[in-house]
C-alpha cells in the first residue's frame, strides 16, 4: 500500500478531462487513507481515487471546488460524518462496487446538499429491501441513482412508505449501521471476457463521445466491464422513458 503523501499528489497525473474539468488521477496507487488534499490547493473539479484500498469515505480539508469524486473498486465500508463542511459543492459521487453493507451506513450523504448523481451499484447494500425508496428519501438531492432517473412516481412512493410514525419506525428497523467489516465482502470477483467485435468497437466509440458528464463515462465503464455494450444494454420501457421527474414536486426529508 501507498500513503497518500503530498509529494505523490504532486506527480500523480493531471489533466483536463472529458467534460473540461480539472481532475487529479490517483488511480490505481493501492492507498489505504485518505489524507493530505490540502496539498491540492482546491485545484480539481474533480479527483479519481479508483481501484485503490480506502475503507473510509472521509478525511478531506476544505475543497469549494469539487465536483466529483470517483471512488470505484475500492474497500469502503464507512461514509464520515460531515461530509458537507468539507465538500460543500459536491454534485458526483461513485462508489460502484465497495463493501457497503447497511442501509444507515449511507446516511450521511443526506448532508451533501449539492449531490445530484450517486452510484452505489455493487455494494451489498443494494440487495437490501427497500433500498432505492430509502436513498430515494433519505437524499432527496440525487436526481440520478444507479445511472437511473430518480422519479415522481419512486418520489411519492418513498414518502409514503417513510413518512409519519409507522414509516419513521420502519426507516430506524432497516437503517441499522455496520458495527464490523468483514474484509472483501461484498467484493465481486473478476471475470476474463473476450475481445469486442469491431462493430462494438464502434458502439463503445459513439458512446464515449456522446457522453456528457463524468458520471456517464462511468456508467459506460460500469457496463464495459460487466460484458455488456453500450447502446445495446436493456432499456425501461415506454412509459419510464416518458415519465419526467417534477422539481416542484420533490420531496424532502423531514429527520
Amino acid at each position: 500500500m501507498v500513503k497518500l503523501t503530498a509529494e505523490l499528489i504532486e506527480q500523480a497525473a493531471q489533466y483536463t478531462n472529458a467534460v473540461r474539468d480539472r481532475e487529479l488521477d490517483l488511480r490505481g496507487y493501492k492507498i489505504p487513507v485518505i489524507e493530505n488534499l490540502g496539498a491540492t490547493l482546491d485545484q480539481f473539479d474533480a479527483i479519481d481515487f479508483s481501484d485503490n484500498e480506502i475503507r473510509k469515505l472521509d478525511g478531506f480539508p476544505l475543497l469549494r471546488r469539487l465536483k466529483t469524486l470517483l471512488v470505484n473498486n475500492n474497500r469502503i465500508c464507512r461514509i464520515g460524518e460531515g461530509l458537507d463542511q468539507a465538500l460543500p459543492c459536491l454534485t458526483e459521487l461513485i462508489l460502484t462496487n465497495n463493501s457497503l453493507v447497511e442501509l444507515g451506513d449511507l446516511d450521511p450523504l443526506a448532508s451533501l446538499k449539492s449531490l445530484t448523481y450517486l452510484s452505489i451499484l455493487r455494494n451489498p447494500v443494494t440487495n437490501k429491501k427497500h433500498y432505492r425508496l430509502y436513498v430515494i428519501y433519505k437524499v432527496p438531492q440525487v436526481r440520478v441513482l444507479d445511472f437511473q432517473k430518480v422519479k415522481l412516481k419512486e418520489r411519492q412512493e418513498a414518502e409514503k412508505m417513510f413518512k409519519g410514525k409507522r414509516g419513521a419506525q420502519l426507516a430506524k428497523d432497516i437503517a441499522r449501521r455496520s458495527k464490523t467489516f468483514n474484509p472483501g465482502a461484498g467484493l465481486p470477483t473478476d471475470k476474463k471476457k473476450g475481445g469486442p467485435s469491431a462493430g462494438d468497437v464502434e458502439a463503445i466509440k459513439n458512446a464515449i463521445a456522446n457522453a456528457s458528464t463524468l458520471a456517464e463515462v462511468e456508467r459506460l465503464k460500469g457496463l464495459l466491464q460487466s460484458g455488456q455494450i453500450p447502446g445495446r444494454e436493456r432499456r425501461s420501457g415506454p412509459s419510464d422513458e416518458g415519465e419526467e421527474e417534477m422539481e416542484d414536486g420533490t420531496v424532502t426529508n423531514g429527520s
